[in-house]
């Protein structure tokens, strides 16, 4: 299947700012990991981003890792609390 120039850039993007694998980014648009690479070194952005774009993209960045974090805490407590809950006499 050949992808449109604007499919490889978006796929490019998403790579390098969801914060995500590139193994799961290239699963989840149904592209091999080796596809999304070449893509990656034909289309990274020639300049990094510089500015507010560059600030928002790693606050971007930090909140997502933030938020990853604090969802695998609370499914730990969801299943401490159903744990400790079943020991009860």
């Amino acid at each position: 299947m050949k992808h449109t120039e604007d499919f490889k850039r978006e796929a490019v993007r998403i790579a390098l700012s969801s914060g995500l694998s590139r193994t799961c980014v290239a699963a989840d648009l149904g592209i091999g990991k080796s596809t999304l690479a070449k893509w990656i070194v034909n289309y990274r952005p020639d300049e990094p981003a510089s500015g507010p774009q560059a600030d928002l993209a790693r606050e971007n960045e930090r909140l997502r890792l933030e938020n990853r974090i604090l969802r695998e805490e609370r499914e730990i407590l969801k299943k401490s609390t159903q744990f400790f809950a079943s020991q009860k006499p």
